[in-house]
């Protein structure tokens, strides 16, 4: 698992200059989330949030077709995915625990992600809606998806 260096989340500069998998790993991956589902390159996927238990970090946004993942790693069976994020901030943070939902919300509206702390696509360095589209448009989907269906245990 990455950490950020301390201050990074906070200098605008900083954070818009990180590669595209920790920008979108780290913070938002929510707008990844909503410009995938803005113009699906695959059907059937909706956006899940993993919420961490109060106190603990590790807050995290992907789609999901409910056995298929993506976020900024590319597909990977959900469960896989699940089993990552926890594995990486259990290692960190004794005790890490979180809940999943549904997303119900706009992942693109700023006024909506601010409600729940998180940054709206124009309140980065740059707007980071061509950024997000630009990291799904350089994907190949249906390898992507062939592969982690490979994965699954059936």
């Amino acid at each position: 698992m990455y950490i950020l260096k301390h201050g990074i989340k906070k200098d605008p500069v900083r954070r818009w200059a990180l590669p595209d998998m920790i920008f979108f790993g780290h913070g938002a991956c929510h707008i990844l989330a909503g410009i995938f589902l803005r113009s699906p390159p695959m059907k059937g996927f909706q956006a899940e949030r993993i919420i961490p238990a109060d106190g603990f970090a590790g807050n995290h946004i992907y789609v999901t077709d409910g056995l298929i993942a993506f976020d900024y790693h590319g597909y990977s069976s959900r469960e896989r995915l699940l089993a990552h994020h926890a594995k990486g901030w259990s290692m960190h943070r004794p005790g890490w625990s979180c809940t999943l939902e549904t997303v119900e919300f706009d992942l693109l509206d700023t006024a909506e992600l601010n409600q729940r702390k998180m940054l709206g696509p124009d309140q980065y360095l740059h707007d980071a809606i061509p950024r997000a589209q630009a990291f799904i448009d350089g994907i190949d989907h249906a390898t992507g998806m062939a592969r982690a269906h490979a994965t699954l245990k059936l």
